[in-house]
């Protein structure tokens, strides 16, 4: 992925550090509806947005206007669960704020950020949401948690208390109300794409969309050819 461009803005949605939300503005003459953008990243403080910043730049100049939120993660005070999921939804809640005169978004998310957006709509049903594309999600927690999926990124998610999983896993939720999509690549080395296939057979009318020859981080490449799925889910 190449170097991507500044966002155009900056804003806040909490006090805390992380509590900020990237604005990349349509490119002139676009009207193409709001994106909200939910990194990846394995819940981890290590990774942050800014690898998210190219696909929220090439959505931008495709006509979306993009919010990339940042958000507390393993590693940052208030971090992990419930902390991690609380400032999405408060993210999602601020968009009227934050995009003042947008209507709702559609909430994309790569890996954990996949994982974050269909919790979230999922558990918490939000007016702000038009749609949901989960690229690569974490959509089975229990099973990512028995496969130590990252070094059991799901173990330290949730500070070693499977009890949790209840109320994060989307494994264990309804299905978001709002049209969603699940795009997965089958060369995905880093969150199976059997996740995928398990929560679209549970939930007939969540539509995924198996990608051959793709990989884990080829799913926020707008140069990967994966980026046409994304774009074409954006106008189902």
């Amino acid at each position: 992925m190449g170097e991507a461009r500044e966002p155009d803005e900056v804003r806040r949605y909490g006090r805390a550090p992380e509590q900020i939300a990237e604005v990349f503005r349509a490119a002139p003459g676009g009207a193409r509806g709001v994106v909200l953008l939910v990194h990846g990243g394995f819940w981890r403080a290590r990774w942050d947005r800014l690898h998210a910043r190219p696909l929220a730049a090439a959505l931008a100049d495709l006509g979306h206007d993009v919010l990339l939120p940042e958000y507390r993660r393993v590693g940052d005070p208030g971090g992990g669960w419930p902390g991690t999921g609380e400032d999405v939804l408060t993210a999602i809640a601020a968009l009227p704020t934050l995009l003042p005169g947008a209507g709702p978004a559609a909430l994309v998310g790569h890996s954990a950020g996949g994982h974050l957006a269909v919790w979230s709509q999922a558990a918490h049903p939000s007016p702000h949401v038009a749609a949901v594309v989960a690229l690569a999600g974490v959509l089975d927690l229990g099973a990512a948690s028995a496969d130590r999926l990252s070094d059991d990124a799901v173990g330290e998610l949730l500070g070693g208390d499977l009890a949790l999983l209840a109320g994060a896993d989307p494994a264990q939720l309804p299905a978001p109300l709002q049209p969603t999509t699940l795009i997965h690549g089958a060369l995905d080395e880093d969150v199976p794409v059997a996740y995928s296939r398990r929560y679209s057979a549970r939930h007939p009318a969540v539509h995924l969309h198996e990608l051959a020859g793709i990989g884990h981080l080829d799913l926020v490449d707008p140069a990967s050819p994966a980026f046409a799925a994304l774009v074409a889910a954006l106008v189902r």
